[in-house]
């Protein structure tokens, strides 16, 4: 057990006047603190997280889009070319329509880093909204490739900062009890969007006119303008609020930002990878780069498509999608309660593992290619919709948000969406040349691409990814300062959390004695 240090004996003396003395008390009582509990003391900064989670609606119901309207045969009529009695979209155009938003997604992240810290949080939204209904518009309006390639692409910018400044605002202000929670509503902005694509889609995706896929961006209006509506009035940091318990929170946020200042101040892009930032950063950034290398781009964003080739009809499809969309938002609630009680470790490595099980059974009924076992692949691709949301899909926001240090959070979130963007932007270009009936057209086949890098991705996990569970700013930081090893981090007993019991007995002690000497 780690010593109690120096200033331990000077706690009766001071405590009443000292800023670390409240800041250890309010460490300490974060942690006695359960959900509920911590929303009725901090209302707003839980509201204003769940705004936060539905401007990131914006960025999945995009991301979604562009690869729900592929499905569409009045978009491939329109912007493709007929190939043996129907409409394919030629595999440039597609991945330059996949392609491009991603591309300036990730300028708009790293952009969104150094912004951010500049003109604030809410400066970067508001900017992000009008840059939006531009890109919208011209998606809406768009009869020609060109167009609709120049809407997606300004768009990306948009969304590449939204889904940075939006994740980093929430792991800024979420109470230590809620922040598992939160953090999880992350991904569920990333399957509601999606089902209401797949629920537009369905709807309108068999009419014989451009609505058929018109529609979906049409739709993106409404999401922006209740975004709009409110974000005026988003405060900068609302995790303080009035009294002594606002008081207590704000002595902890400062307490944590003076600890790291003296060697992240006027912090830059590069001191992410400095040699006691690096290991914090990689390990932030880790599970967003596994999602891209574990399969989700091809279950996500070709599923419907590869229902059709695998002799679906387009209006069955489409629903099988409501279905996939359906049953992932239905796992990203379950990650709510399962991140807490197992960890994001566990649940990461161990929801990887089953995940890998997935990929390998979908490759190997791919391979059979009897009518039987194609509809197999079709349950293996929901099934692997549903448990990546209860795991990785989830735990990957959370695992950014508690790793990244204090001082580089907006910036380590930025490396990570964009290393993200990066990933998804090589896999929108490659897949369809390895999907496509007139190409490669290996199909499901490809899971046994993405269960190799799963099996690597699992064997990073299981000696780099410690458990954050539970554990304050102030104690992260702390167990990342010492260098202790990610195996270790469960069960480590921090200065931290020592000081706070130790501050938090004599407050109690005090008070009982206030109370005697009263009652005498």
């Amino acid at each position: 057990m780690p010593s109690r240090g120096p200033s331990i004996e000077k706690v009766g003396a001071e405590h009443h006047d000292n800023n670390d003395n409240l800041a250890h008390l309010a460490n300490q009582e974060e942690h006695e603190l359960g959900k509920f509990e911590s929303i009725k003391r901090y209302p707003w900064a839980f509201a204003w997280c769940l705004f936060s989670v539905w401007c990131v609606l914006l960025v999945s119901f995009e991301n979604q889009a562009a690869g729900n309207i592929i499905s569409v045969p009045e978009f491939r009529k329109d912007f493709g070319y007929e190939y043996e009695g129907s409409y394919v979209l030629h595999a440039n155009w597609q991945s330059a329509f996949q392609g491009a938003p991603v591309a300036s997604g990730m300028i708009g992240a790293l952009g969104c880093g150094a912004v951010a810290d500049w003109i604030g949080r809410r400066a970067v939204i508001i900017i992000c909204l009008v840059i939006s209904y531009g890109a919208i518009t011209m998606e809406f309006v768009a009869t020609t490739n060109e167009l609709f390639f120049g809407g997606k692409f300004l768009n990306g910018f948009a969304i590449g900062a939204l889904a940075s400044v939006t994740v980093s605002y929430i792991g800024e202000v979420a109470p230590l009890a809620l922040r598992g929670m939160l953090t999880c509503v992350t991904g569920l902005a990333y399957t509601l969007g999606p089902l209401v694509v797949a629920l537009i889609v369905n709807d309108t995706g068999t009419y014989e006119n451009r609505w058929a896929y018109r529609a979906v961006f049409c739709a993106q209006y409404g999401f922006a303008v209740i975004a709009t509506l409110f974000v005026p009035f988003m405060p900068e940091s609302p995790g303080g609020s009035p009294g002594e318990e606002g008081q207590k929170r704000l002595a902890a946020i400062k307490q944590t930002l003076d600890q790291v200042k003296a060697e992240t101040d006027g912090a830059t892009y590069l001191e992410c990878f400095r040699k006691s930032n690096l290991r914090r950063t990689i390990i932030s950034v880790s599970l967003l780069c596994i999602q891209s290398l574990s399969g989700i781009v091809f279950a996500a964003s070709y599923s419907t498509y590869y229902m059709q080739l695998a002799g679906y009809s387009t209006a069955t499809s489409f629903k099988l999608q409501i279905v996939q969309q359906v049953i992932s938002l239905v796992g990203n609630v379950m990650s709510w309660y399962l991140v807490d009680r197992f960890g994001r470790r566990s649940l990461s490595f161990w929801g990887l593992f089953v995940l890998n099980i997935i990929l390998w059974l979908m490759g190997g009924l791919a391979v059979d290619g009897s009518p039987g076992a194609i509809k197999g692949t079709v349950a293996m691709i929901l099934i692997y919709c549903w448990w990546y949301n209860v795991t990785i899909g989830a735990t990957a926001y959370t695992v950014l948000c508690e790793v990244s240090t204090s001082r580089l959070r907006v910036k380590t979130i930025a490396i990570g969406m964009t290393l993200q963007y990066g990933l998804n932007m090589m896999w929108s270009f490659v897949l369809p040349y390895l999907f496509n009936p007139d190409k490669a057209n290996l199909g499901a086949k490809l899971a046994f691409i993405f269960g190799g890098l799963a099996i690597l991705s699992l064997v990073f996990l299981w000696y780099y990814l410690p458990e954050t569970a539970g554990r304050t700013y102030e104690e992260l930081d702390e167990m990342f300062m010492k260098g202790v090893p990610a195996r270790d981090f469960k069960t480590y007993k921090s200065d931290v959390q020592t000081n706070g019991e130790v501050v938090q007995a004599v407050y109690k002690s005090d008070a009982k004695q206030n109370v005697d000497e009263e009652e005498a």
